[in-house]
């Protein structure tokens, strides 16, 4: 198997994006038949990065989260369709009636009917956020079930109900029964455990207008560690991997059954026409005849992608040292060679005609946003489609009555339209943005 192009591809893209250090590890049949470390650690030392370097992972804590909820009903502890209510009774979303229809379910797979928040990192403790949840007003997708919207502020309330029904502190379960057990000896929630480890990465930002790296402090995240606070290094995680693959048996021991496994990469809600949403694991089936489970993370200084095949045994760990990294293009060109595809293979086919652009395009234009900070304006110009998003121009082409594609990343934009076919959301990197006279 030759890995030139890939990390030829990989170098150039690191140029690009200004990545300062990257980490990638393959294995198959449970053997590591590739592992390599790119750049540097940190500028300071110029220490290289190997596959034992401890980066952040961020949102691909979200399958170990799930995982711990499949260990406890699994136990008899829980059941995803228990009612959230049934463990934090003082749970409630105004406008959410009755509250009991939210089910652990929808917390895993992003589906309470939730449009993204504001963040609150310094909630320690769940009960603060579940009073926020209950105390302020939140705008509304739609029934629980009916709409998927990434939510980390849903998604946290997982740690609430693992601390309730374990009597142990989320972090402190998750060390001892999934990281422990697990062998994951370079793996960590806490910073302070981060400062005393060796062959750690800097986490940076790169200043496009200074043209220089920032240098960023671990952040804390509160009780967003329930879904993204895991330190780790790619050869941790591939030990991880290595429990799905081996259908939850961890030696000659059963960790966990491999039909809990499976109902974490089960597609359970469409995420668009080619991917769908597990318990926090995406997944594209069809991939040339396999199964693409993964997950993404960023956060300041993070860029991580994680996953794996299970017909193939194969999994995929990368993790990077700079926000903004594409880590999932990367994490899928290995996966192509792996495969032996051609490396710029896609997860998904876009439409490849243009419809007609002089049908209505009164419908798309407007300004979408989010509580969590996302903003997108879509606007004529010339007689052709624009978005605005993070302050630059990006031009469009119209795919399909609903869909508009980012030319330049061919990133889609989906719409939904009321029955006046005027739309009130789109749907754009795993968020739904409501149309700005649509919030509440």
């Amino acid at each position: 198997m030759d890995w030139t192009f890939f990390e030829d591809k990989l170098h150039k893209r690191m140029k690009e994006e200004h990545i300062p250090g990257a980490a990638v590890a393959v294995s198959k049949n449970g053997e590591i038949i590739y592992e390599k470390g790119f750049g540097v650690r940190d500028f300071e030392t110029k220490r290289p990065v190997t596959p034992e370097t401890i980066f952040g992972t961020a949102s691909v804590t979200k399958s170990f989260t799930a995982l711990a909820i499949m260990k406890l009903a699994e136990a008899g502890k829980l059941s995803v369709t228990d009612s959230v209510r049934t463990y934090l009774p003082s749970f409630d979303i105004p406008g959410v009636e009755p509250i009991e229809n939210i089910k652990i379910h929808h917390l895993l797979t992003h589906t309470t009917g939730l449009a993204p928040m504001e963040r609150h990192e310094e909630f320690n403790q769940f009960h603060e956020h579940v009073a926020y949840l209950r105390e302020e007003k939140h705008d509304l997708l739609g029934k629980p079930g009916e709409f998927f919207s990434y939510s980390n502020d849903a998604f946290l309330l997982l740690g609430a109900i693992i601390e309730k029904v374990t009597g142990r502190l989320y972090r402190r379960y998750m060390t001892e029964e999934i990281l422990y057990p697990l062998k994951m000896n370079r793996s960590t929630f806490s910073i302070e455990e981060v400062k005393k480890m060796c062959n750690v990465s800097v986490p940076y930002v790169y200043d496009e207008e200074k043209k220089k790296h920032e240098e960023q402090d671990w952040p804390g995240l509160g009780n967003y560690e329930v879904g993204g606070g895991i330190r780790s290094s790619v050869r941790d995680l591939l030990k991880y991997g290595e429990l799905f693959l081996s259908e939850g048996k961890l030696g000659e021991n059963q960790f966990i059954s491999g039909k809990s496994l499976k109902k974490m990469y089960h597609p359970h809600i469409k995420v668009d026409p080619d991917t769908s949403y597990g318990f926090g694991f995406k997944v594209t089936e069809n991939y040339h005849e396999a199964t693409l489970v993964e997950h993404s993370g960023g956060q300041p200084g993070v860029a991580s992608n994680f996953g794996f095949l299970p017909e193939e045994n194969i999994c995929v760990a990368v993790l990077t040292n700079v926000s903004g990294a594409t880590a999932g293009d990367i994490w899928l060109e290995a996966v192509n060679t792996v495969l032996d595809l051609p490396i710029e293979t896609k997860r998904s086919i876009l439409p490849e005609k243009e419809m007609e652009s002089e049908q209505n395009i009164d419908r798309f234009i407007g300004k979408f946003s989010s509580k969590e900070g996302q903003e997108v304006t879509i606007a004529e110009r010339d007689s052709s489609l624009t978005a605005e998003l993070e302050g630059e121009i990006h031009s469009l082409k119209i795919a399909d009555e609903d869909l508009l594609i980012i030319e330049e990343t061919e990133k889609p934009i989906r719409f939904f339209f009321n029955k006046k076919r005027e739309a009130w959301a789109i749907f754009i990197g795993m968020r739904m943005l409501l149309r700005e006279n649509e919030k509440q």
